[in-house]
């Protein structure tokens, strides 16, 4: 181990660009709705990609909530 790197706890660490993260996750979210449209016969496809795309947008929304009333930084 190298005397130049400082030693600090995994969550000292901060995550990445919250912006970046936030743009990704509606990216993603208006990806899988796109996929709705896709060549498939069976329903159960779309509830899949449903539910996940709510997923995402509950736990985007969780984290605007949190950060709004200050419990996250």
């Amino acid at each position: 181990m190298s005397d130049s790197e400082p030693v600090v706890a995994p969550d000292q660490l901060k995550p990445g660009n919250r912006r970046a993260g936030r743009i990704l996750a509606v990216l993603s979210i208006l990806g899988l709705l796109a996929m709705i449209c896709g060549n498939h016969e069976g329903r159960i496809e779309n509830i899949f990609l449903i539910v996940i795309a709510a997923g995402i947008a509950v736990t985007l929304l969780g984290d605007v909530v949190l950060r709004r009333a200050g419990l996250r930084e």
